[in-house]
This record gives C-alpha cells, structure tokens and sequence, in this order.
C-alpha cells in the first residue's frame, strides 16, 4: 500500500504556479528589438489539432503593448546560462530607453518578423489568433508558427524532448532547474 503524503493548505498566490521562464521578443514601433521576461505561459490545442502557445501578461509593459499593435512575437525559452540576461531585461524598462547595458545577439525569425535571441535553445515564434482580458492581465492565445530548436537536440517524436538538453528555467516566486531524464510515458507501469 502507498503511503498517503502528509499535506498543507496554503494561500493561493503567484508562487506557487510552477511555470517555465521565457524571454518574449516583440519589435517597438520604430523597428527595434524590445524583450522583457514572461512565465504565465502554457499551451492548449484547437479543434483542427493546431497547437497555441497561451500567453498572460500584466499590466501595461512595452511587450504587452507590441503584442497588442503587431499580433506577433517571439517566446525563448531561457536556459540556466541566460539568468543574467532574464534578470536584466526584468529589471529595464523600455520606457526608460534601450536594454544594451548587457551584451546579447538577437536575429530575425525564420517565419515570422520577430526579434529572436541567438542564445536561445528554443524559440517559438507566434502570431495572436485571439486575446481575453482578466482583470488586468491580457491573455494572448497564439498559433505556432515556427519552432526554432538546437540542432544538438534530437527528437524521434513530439514525446521524445530530452529538457535536460535545453536546461531550462522553471520559475515558482525563485528559479530552479531540472535534474535529470527519468524515463518516458509508460516506462513506469
């Protein structure tokens, strides 16, 4: 017989949503790169089987507002090697001028005319299908255009993506990584 875990109950606050961390790039109207970091994101499916990257964002950041304008953007995700430059977009603001405090190389999209990160193992890039507002935070519901991978990273299938390889950053009010592969979907029955 299983144990039966011994539990808590805590207030349901922001840091305890265990969410994956990504850099969103947007273009600002005058052409230029802007990027701020985001982790309300998650992904759901529509009826014709296409995929949608959701995306929640607060307040009235320059991001938000280039989303709003352009109906598109860039998601990179962020590995453990780019937590200084999450942290330093986190603490810029493009209203207060250019983020080049930090060096950074950004490129275009493969399919969408959006800035990317070079240093990025994973891009999507989007494009806004439709938006909920709650509150006020707007939800961004997002068609994936294009996925951008590291050629080191070898799929077979969709369930084959060994994260250890991307080492990504998961946020839950700090940041943490992932430890190790531990199997597949029916290695455990």
């Amino acid at each position: 017989m299983m144990e039966k875990i011994k539990r808590r109950n805590v207030e349901p606050v922001y840091s305890m949503c265990v969410q994956p961390s990504f850099i969103i790039g947007t273009n600002n109207e005058d052409g230029t790169a802007n990027f701020a970091p985001i982790t309300w994101i998650s992904v759901t499916q529509e009826e014709d089987s296409r995929y949608l990257l959701v995306v929640s964002m607060f307040g009235t950041k320059m991001t938000k507002q280039n989303v709003q304008r352009t109906g598109m953007f860039s998601a990179n995700l962020v590995s453990t090697d780019m937590l200084p430059l999450m942290d330093y977009f986190g603490s810029r603001h493009a209203k207060d001028g250019k983020k080049d405090g930090m060096a950074y190389s950004v490129s275009r999209g493969e399919v969408l005319d959006v800035p990317v990160l070079d240093q990025s193992r994973w891009i999507y890039e989007c494009e806004v299908s439709r938006t909920m507002e709650t509150g006020n935070s707007t939800t961004f519901f997002c068609p994936i255009r294009n996925i951008q991978i590291d050629e080191r990273l070898v799929c077979r299938d969709p369930f084959d993506v060994d994260l250890t390889v991307l080492d990504p950053v998961i946020y839950s009010g700090k940041y943490h990584s992932l430890g190790k592969l531990l199997g597949s979907i029916g290695d455990f029955l």
